[in-house]
């Protein structure tokens, strides 16, 4: 257990900033793009509207402005343009965020991949799906690529709960991402799990029990996204929220509660995300979350008056 956060790039958790330096020896950023799939729960196999928070462009608006681009190398070029003040010139993770991004044929998943992975600026592939799209043999393909550069699998669990699950439409039991995330780590392969804080009736207990779940899963899954709940116009969400307005989180309580969060991970566990980021055009609630640095400087005081470290309170 670290006792000093300077070890965390001067944060009381694990960051992905800290491990990506640690990993590549120089800061690293995400390129948004767009694989050009669907989902199950839009298509027809399980559902048509998706899950219940969804926004049209399936959780990966900021990718919206590559997907006129007809081939990788030109999305990863208009992603490049985008950030270059900050990075131009990479290195850069490839970050497949829209819809299900392994809910595709194989031979369409490994042209995608490979090519995406062929580019000289992009030094890992970052790949969000559902772990009921995750069959054997991409599971291979994954684990095949991630010996050419590394290769991460971002799993939307979002709850432990199946009265929650059912609520938002996820369409899987847990015992799919258990299987799943365990044939993942089987395979060698860096796995993270996002999880939403927030949604309509579960209990801060409730919430924290998902979080107990992803922290103490074996074997040990290598990194969590903690989101917060975004009301989306155009989304059932939205429509749920404003016939019967549910309670959010507000900034101060957020604050606490992801600080609480963090107590209950293990410090091996890289904390992608405590927030999120929901688009101005889109975003209904809650306001207070498109003031991200306030967000982000609350819950550092948060951690400097609990004196807390990622696993532990001091």
């Amino acid at each position: 257990m670290p006792q000093n956060p300077r070890l965390w790039d001067q944060r009381p958790y694990h960051t992905l900033s800290y491990s990506l330096k640690k990993q590549f020896k120089t800061r690293v950023y995400k390129l948004s793009l767009d694989g050009g799939m669907t989902c199950p729960n839009r298509d027809g196999t399980l559902g048509t509207g998706g899950c219940i928070f969804c926004s049209k462009g399936g959780s990966g608006d900021f990718a919206e402005s590559c997907r006129s681009y007809p081939d990788i190398a030109g999305q990863i070029e208009a992603a490049r343009k985008r950030i270059e003040r900050k990075a131009p010139s990479g290195p850069y993770i490839a970050y497949f965020q829209s819809f299900t991004n392994t809910y595709a044929p194989l031979p369409y998943l490994s042209d995608l991949f490979s090519r995406t992975l062929d580019h000289p600026q992009i030094a890992a592939l970052s790949i969000g799906t559902r772990p009921d799209c995750l069959e054997d043999e991409k599971i291979r393909l994954l684990a095949e690529l991630n010996r050419k550069k590394p290769v991460w699998v971002e799993l939307g669990l979002q709850t432990i709960h199946p009265n929650t699950a059912a609520l938002i439409r996820r369409g899987y039991p847990l015992s799919c991402f258990a299987d799943t995330a365990a044939r993942l780590k089987e395979a060698g392969l860096t796995v993270i799990v996002h999880l939403i804080l927030g949604l309509p009736g579960e209990s801060r207990e409730q919430m924290l029990s998902s979080v107990d779940y992803t922290a103490h899963f074996l074997p040990a899954l290598d990194g969590i996204k903690l989101q917060l709940l975004h009301v989306l116009k155009g989304t059932d969400l939205a429509a749920m929220y404003e016939k019967d307005p549910f309670p959010l989180f507000s900034m101060e309580e957020y604050a606490d509660f992801i600080v609480t969060c963090i107590e209950h991970l293990p410090p091996s566990m890289t904390v992608h995300r405590i927030t999120g980021d929901g688009p101005r055009s889109l975003l209904i609630a809650p306001e207070w979350s498109l003031h991200k640095r306030q967000v982000l400087n609350t819950i550092d005081r948060r951690f400097r008056e609990r004196n807390t470290f990622q696993g532990a309170k001091f």
